[in-house]
């Protein structure tokens, strides 16, 4: 039994139901899914300098929209198709700029933002989760997206597929070369990080 799925109905339902200016239960939902929903939109258009935004977004849009919620699949996944769709609206409205946020990888070209740090340092800095963020923000928007909705968003192929506008086909060819990338950049990352440590 999909007790969180339970549990969300339950909330949805008193959002619904709530008299106006009580968002307590819509609260509740935000808080079920804000971590988790941060993470994502970062992941998906590789901007940790917005993900918040995009996630607030998301949720107001949420908000907004509950009422004519039909219930027809759970509530989180009618969640993360308001937040792909958005987040990929994003992504298209940011193409063709270019900035580099501080903390992106990119910055290390501009002398003024280098500040040196030793192998060790970099060992101790990186945790597990900061290591396949690192690898994520890494990997071309080709396979990075479809890998974030089907191995963290839990989207079903065919759902990729719809959610992208491109075959069933090309999503199983490009999630199967995305795990390879990552599983290699992974071993990669994590065999530096453990030399480094050993120095």
């Amino acid at each position: 039994m999909d007790f969180a799925g339970s549990e969300d109905e339950v909330l949805v339902r008193k959002a619904r139901e709530a008299l106006e200016g009580d968002l307590r239960p819509f609260e509740q939902l935000v808080l079920r899914y804000e971590r988790r929903m941060v993470a994502n939109c970062r992941y998906i258009t590789h901007d940790p300098n917005e993900a918040e935004d995009l996630a607030q977004e998301v949720m107001v849009k949420a908000f907004y929209g509950l009422r004519s919620f039909e219930g027809r699949s759970t509530f989180r996944h009618w969640l993360q198709r308001i937040k792909v769709n958005h987040c990929l609206n994003h992504l298209k409205k940011q193409e063709g700029r270019s900035y580099i946020g501080v903390e992106e990888p990119e910055a290390g070209g501009f002398d003024q933002l280098r500040v040196q740090a030793t192998a060790e340092h970099q060992a101790e800095v990186i945790g597990e989760r900061e290591l396949i963020a690192r690898i994520l923000n890494s990997m071309t928007e080709t396979l990075r997206i479809p890998l974030v909705l089907c191995d963290m968003d839990e989207l079903s192929y065919e759902e990729v597929a719809k959610v992208l506008g491109i075959s069933l086909s090309a999503v199983k060819m490009r999630i199967k070369r995305a795990r390879e990338d990552f599983r290699s950049r992974y071993l990669n990352m994590q065999t530096i990080v453990l030399e480094a440590g050993r120095r």
